[in-house]
């Protein structure tokens, strides 16, 4: 039950945000009592950090799967893409922002962990790129590692990028175009122009 409960209550914070993330209203859509609930979480910033850590070991499993498909590391990121968009339901940009300014220990806890996890995965697919020729040798891995992290979490910052004038898939897209096409050698520009339906 605590693992349904779990999961059950990432899924409705990704929709709703933390405002809708309430004992009661968890209790309803699973149709169990909230005694149940209180018997597994005490508050809800447990039942919130524990959704966090599903949510990470969830998205970091399912990367790892999609690096042991050995595809082409140009192809790879954009699956890599797909799937994490999919999972954070990244239509809806709030409850990032909402768990950033209410839950911001567990916040800050999980960027350290997802940027070593990414740092590692980003490393990982610009080492095979090079080897293959379709990434520059010139590259400093170290610096665009990190350079990939920060503009994935920034474009999420809707001050910046606002919703009513560009969709988060279109953001999304024009991101990952734009980090590659920096990165690319003319044989992986080639591949890219090749498969713009990746």
């Amino acid at each position: 039950m605590r693992d349904k409960i779990i999961e059950k209550s990432t899924e409705m914070f990704l929709i709703r945000g933390s405002k809708g993330l309430t004992m009661d209203t968890i209790a309803y859509e699973m149709g169990i009592s909230k005694k149940t609930i209180y018997k597994y979480f005490n508050t809800k910033r447990e039942l919130v950090e524990a959704g966090s850590e599903y949510l990470f070991h969830k998205i970091t499993d399912g990367i790892d799967k999609i690096i042991e498909l050995n595809e082409n590391p140009i192809k790879e990121m954009f699956l890599i893409r797909d799937f994490v968009f999919y999972v954070l339901k990244s239509e809806n940009t709030s409850p990032y922002h909402q768990f950033k300014k209410y839950f911001p220990e567990i916040y800050q806890s999980l960027m350290t962990r997802q940027f070593a996890e990414m740092d590692r995965c980003i490393t990982k697919n610009l080492k095979k790129g090079m080897e293959q020729g379709l990434y520059c040798n010139e590259i400093n891995i170290k610096l665009i590692s990190r350079f990939f992290f920060i503009g994935v979490n920034n474009i999420k910052d809707q001050n910046i990028f606002n919703l009513k004038h560009f969709t988060a898939l279109e953001i999304n897209e024009a991101y990952l175009n734009f980090y590659l096409r920096a990165i690319c050698t003319q044989k992986g520009l080639d591949y890219l122009n090749n498969h713009k339906n990746l």
